[in-house]
Order: structure tokens, then C-alpha cells, then sequence
């Protein structure tokens, strides 16, 4: 049932009124709340809605967010991918690690920042009941009783008493309540993804520094490897030297090149331990209570079809949080514009009272009564029409933000997908390069052992296949970290079905 909402005289409407028209923006449904606010009057209006009830405010409608037809990055291909190849639920799995398994499970467990976050959402829950108390009446009993004597009768007191039962309702006539709990419950929503993006990025970040953390040990075990292989160098330039067929340089320089690794193989322990620390805290433990033993970095990097971006506005918990944002602030609106209207209040009371107390529930002595009242502003100074485009305003801005969290979930998949095509080809071409310093440093060593080349050149050729090697570590590091990107950005497997029901 549609209410009319022009309070004021006619010559009044616009002065009063026009003002709103710029809060609710160009939003079709609002534009057309707006156009029946200044067509009926109040009188008639309130005579329409009786008890029947009627909700103030615009309507809430999602605005309309159009999704590119495919990702820029991955063309083709995608438009058939079935969506089931997308991780759902225990999305780390496809890892196939099973220390990452077992520090995963612990992180909506014992994570504090999620426990606050789901207290969060708790809180908003039991907002929306309290604000739905607001639907019944209120009911109350009062009881008492008292002595007293005056005047010669003050040795002879009487006793009196009072025994009474009363209820007072104010219909939500014009939805207020309605449009309170309507904003309260899409907060509750809203707290609901945000735990739920909350979790997502939590989960996303153990298993970024996990990967970091197993890119230490790959790099500890290869700087342990070229460590070995040094001493094994300066063995043979000790001997050469022994020999007389080199250069005490030779020595030095190979001890140099010695000791340098060694010094990067202790250094690489301090990187470890950082991130083994940031796990036990996303993990909710104390850095102290959690040793996680020495592994080596996965070798491969799962393929992760993106599907189609559509989809992505379902899959995404911020991007539910912005959309329960909107409907919220929509619901806000309301909420201020029933404040231009009355409220009704409606009261009942019965009961008895007698002096002397003796004759307290007989008939003669009991006591009701019913009343009604009405309680309405004519005139506040404007506050009313102010807080009506301030939540207008509320309104565009979630808008707004729903608009840019969209685009920017759009990105991050590109991003994550434009990483793994340019990486998956720089891993190709380090791992080429790595084999060919590794055959450049046996030949160097041969022709230095059979005195046709410089010590120099063998130091060359170890210098670069050490940097050949951390980069392919590296490169194979970023690799698993953009895979985990591109899961975070699909929304982890998560649904909006996922969000409680209003």
C-alpha cells in the first residue's frame, strides 16, 4: 500500500521538500518514492493506513552492475569452463601439502582478529532482535500496599493496596520499525561477509607466507649445495696451488666466494624465521609454540580456470558486504523519512484498589482504562529534511563503493591472471638458463684443472649459476603466490547463498 507524504501546505511542499529530490539521487526507484511523497496528503493518507501498517521509504532495488563478457587475460577458452573447476570450500588442497592442511584448519579456530570479527557479526544479530522488539506491545504489573492513619484515627492505621496489570503498543503504522530492522538485518549481512572475507584473506595470507616460508628452505638447501660445491672448489685450487700450477690468488679468491655463501646461507635462516612466526600468529599461537620442520617449495603450480566474470559478483564476500551496504543505507532512508511522521500510541490498564486492602479483588474494587494519543513535529528547523538527504547521501556513497569494489574484484583477477601467463613463460626461460650455467661452470672447472683457463672464470661461471638458481626459486615462489591471488580474488569458493537469511 503506497502512502502519500506531504505534511505541509501546498505553498510549503517545494520549500520543505525540494531538497530531497537531491538526496536520493537519479535512482529510478527513489525518483519514483519521490514522486508519491509529494502527491497525497497526510490526513488522507493516515486514514488510509489505519492499523494495516505501511513502510516509508524507497524500495530497496541493487543497481545494475554490467560484468565484461571474459577476462582480458584468459580469451576464449574460459567462456566453457564448467564452474565446478573452480576450489570450493578447502581450496588450499589443491596444494597437496599436508602441513598446509593441518595450519589452514586452525585458522577460523583460533585466529583472534576472525574471533573478533565473528563476535562482530554476533553483535548485529542480536541488534536486529532488539530492534524487532519494537513489533509488540509492552506489558507490565505493579503491585503495593500501604499503612497509614491520621488525625484521631491515627491509632487505628488502615491498610490499602493497589494491584495492577498494563500494556502500551505504538503501532509501526508507517514501517519505521519495519525499515530499522530491515537496515539492521542487511548490517547483520553485511557483518556476516565481512567475516567471511575476513576468513578468505586470513587463509590467503597463511598460505602466501607458507609458500615464503618453503621458498627459505628450497634457498637454504640451495645455498647448503653451493657451499658444498665452493669447498669443493677451493679443494682444487688448494691443490693446484700445492701443485705449483696456481696462483695463491686462486685460493683467496676461492675462499672468498666460500665464505660469502656461507655468510648468505645464515643470513637466509632470519627470513625463516619471520614468516614461521607470522604463521603461529595466524595460526593463534604464540611464535614460541609452533616449530614447523624444513621442506622444500612445491614444484608445480595448479591451473585455476577463472570462469566467467559474472559470476564473480555472487563469488565474492566484499563484494556481497558492499551490496548489503547499499540495502542498508537504502533501508536508512526510510528510517529518517518516518520521522515527518506521527506515532500512535496506544494504552490499556486494569486492576484493583481498595482501602482497606481486605476488599482488594472483589468486585467493587476493581479499576481499567484505555487510552490512545498522537505525537507528531510540525515544525524542527529543517533537522528532519537534513537527515532525509544525509542518508540520500549514505545511499550514493554505498553506491559508490559497491561500483568500485566490483571494478577492483575485476582487476585482481586480471592481475593474478596476467602474473601467472608472464611467470609460467619467465620460469621456462630461467629454468633454460640454469641448465646452461650449470654446464658453464663443470666446463670452466675441467679447462681450469687443465690450466687453459683463469681461476676467474670459474668464479664467473659459479656467481651466475647461483643467481640463475635463486631466480628460478623466486620466479617459482611468485608463481604459487599468484595462484593463491587468483583463488582470493574468485572469492575462495564462496557463495552468497552463504550469507544468513534476513
Amino acid at each position: 500500500m503506497k502512502v502519500g507524504k506531504d505534511f505541509f501546505f501546498e505553498k510549503k511542499k517545494q520549500k520543505t521538500f525540494g531538497p530531497l529530490r537531491a538526496a536520493f539521487g537519479p535512482h529510478a526507484a527513489n525518483q519514483k518514492f519521490l514522486r508519491g511523497f509529494f502527491k497525497k496528503r497526510f490526513l488522507l493518507a493516515f486514514a488510509c493506513a489505519g492499523l494495516s501498517g505501511c513502510v516509508v521509504g524507497p524500495s530497496y532495488q541493487p543497481p545494475v552492475m554490467n560484468a565484461p563478457p571474459g577476462y582480458k587475460e584468459a580469451p576464449g577458452w574460459m567462456q566453457a569452463t564448467p564452474l565446478d573447476g573452480v576450489p570450493k570450500g578447502a581450496w588450499w588442497g589443491i596444494y597437496n601439502d599436508a602441513t598446509l592442511d593441518q595450519l589452514e584448519a586452525q585458522v577460523a579456530v583460533s585466529n583472534q582478529t576472525l574471533a573478533a570479527d565473528y563476535y562482530a557479526y554476533q553483535q548485529a544479530q542480536d541488534i536486529v532482535r532488539e530492534t524487532q522488539g519494537g513489533y509488540y506491545p509492552s506489558l507490565g504489573i505493579t503491585g503495593g500496599a500501604t499503612r497509614a492513619g491520621s488525625g484521631v484515627a491515627a491509632s487505628r492505621p488502615a491498610t490499602s493496596g493497589s494491584f495492577e496489570g498494563s500494556a502500551s503498543w505504538t503501532p509501526d503504522i508507517w514501517g519505521k520499525i519495519r525499515r530499522q530492522v530491515e537496515a539492521n538485518q542487511a548490517a547483520a549481512q553485511v557483518s556476516a561477509a565481512d567475516l567471511a572475507s575476513a576468513t578468505l584473506s586470513a587463509r590467503a595470507e597463511l598460505a602466501t607466507d607458507y609458500v615464503d616460508l618453503r621458498a627459505s628452505d628450497s634457498e637454504i638447501l640451495l645455498l647448503r649445495q653451493t657451499v658444498a660445491a665452493y669447498q669443493a672448489s677451493l679443494r682444487i685450487t688448494e691443490n693446484q696451488f700445492n701443485a705449483g700450477v696456481a696462483a695463491q690468488s686462486d685460493v683467496i679468491t676461492a675462499r672468498t666466494a666460500l665464505e660469502g655463501a656461507e655468510a648468505d646461507l645464515t643470513g637466509a635462516g632470519e627470513a625463516r624465521a619471520q614468516y614461521e612466526h607470522a604463521i603461529a600468529v595466524l595460526t593463534g599461537h604464540a611464535p614460541a609454540e609452533l616449530s614447523i620442520p624444513a621442506g622444500q617449495l612445491m614444484n608445480f603450480v595448479p591451473e585455476i580456470p577463472p570462469g566467467i566474470p559474472s559470476p564473480l559478483l555472487q563469488r565474492r564476500p566484499d563484494i556481497a558486504a558492499a551490496e548489503r551496504a547499499m540495502a542498508e543505507a537504502n533501508a536508512e532512508i526510510g528510517v529518517a523519512v518516518g520521522a515527518f511522521y506521527p506515532d500512535l500510541s496506544l494504552s490499556a490498564l486494569g486492576g484493583y484498589s481498595a482501602s482497606p486492602i481486605t476488599g482488594l479483588f472483589s468486585v467493587s474494587s476493581a479499576l481499567w482504562s484505555l487510552g490512545a494519543s498522537a505525537t507528531g513535529t510540525l515544525y524542527e528547523g529543517g533537522t528532519r529534511t537534513a537527515a532525509v538527504q544525509a542518508a540520500g547521501a549514505g545511499y550514493q556513497e554505498a553506491v559508490a563503493t559497491y561500483r568500485q569494489t566490483v571494478l577492483t574484484a575485476f582487476q585482481q583477477v586480471e592481475d593474478a591472471l596476467s602474473d601467472l601467463r608472464i611467470l609460467a613463460q619467465q620460469a621456462q626461460e630461467e629454468q633454460s638458463a640454469v641448465a646452461d650455467a650449470t654446464q658453464a661452470v663443470q666446463i670452466a672447472l675441467n679447462e681450469y684443472e687443465a690450466g687453459t683457463q683463469a681461476y676467474t672464470t670459474v668464479v664467473t661461471a659459479q656467481t651466475t649459476l647461483l643467481a640463475d638458481q635463486q631466480t628460478a626459486l623466486t620466479v617459482q615462489q611468485n608463481r604459487l603466490a599468484a595462484s593463491i591471488a587468483l583463488i582470493q580474488a574468485l572469492g575462495g569458493g564462496w557463495q552468497t547463498s552463504y550469507l544468513p537469511k534476513a
